[in-house]
């Protein structure tokens, strides 16, 4: 090979190993353990049970890059006739996580209703801290969201 390409091909090989890779995180939290947004639950069960309630294999959607589960046809249809009613804000993230401008995964069962909102956290010790000031941090979350998805 000759010395000029020998050259450039180690500058590449240099370029590639040192260049950090620009990868946008999904909108929408996705459960790496079942390939489910909120894990499975049902987003609609959460507004009118107001309890998590697990979804079914039977009744599935797609809405923004995710997989969604609901526990019945009626919750199923309502989502795909208004998701963004329906679906968690900040793509289901911790809510307290992008309140402070970073993205973390949700417990179904750490959740808050706010304003008619579905609102999810990390944990419930989690969601306890978020809830000392929900206004600000709704206020902050929605600031930084969805650019906090690019860090």
């Amino acid at each position: 090979m000759p010395k000029k390409q020998v050259s450039i091909w180690i500058a590449l090989c240099i370029l590639a190993v040192t260049t950090p890779v620009i990868a946008d995180k999904s909108p929408v939290y996705v459960s790496i353990k079942n390939g489910y947004a909120i894990r499975g639950y049902d987003p609609v069960a959460y507004h009118l049970d107001r309890k998590p309630i697990r979804g079914k294999e039977d009744y599935t959607a797609e809405w923004n890059g995710a997989t969604w589960r609901f526990s019945s046809e009626d919750n199923r249809d309502k989502f795909t006739q208004n998701p963004e009613r329906w679906a968690p804000q900040y793509g289901g993230y911790c809510a307290w996580a992008v309140s402070n401008n970073y993205t973390a995964s949700t417990d179904p069962d750490a959740w808050s209703i706010v304003d008619d909102h579905l609102y999810l956290n990390y944990s419930k010790s989690v969601r306890t801290s978020w809830s000392r000031d929900i206004p600000g941090n709704i206020r902050n979350g929605d600031a930084n969201w969805p650019s906090v998805l690019s860090k």
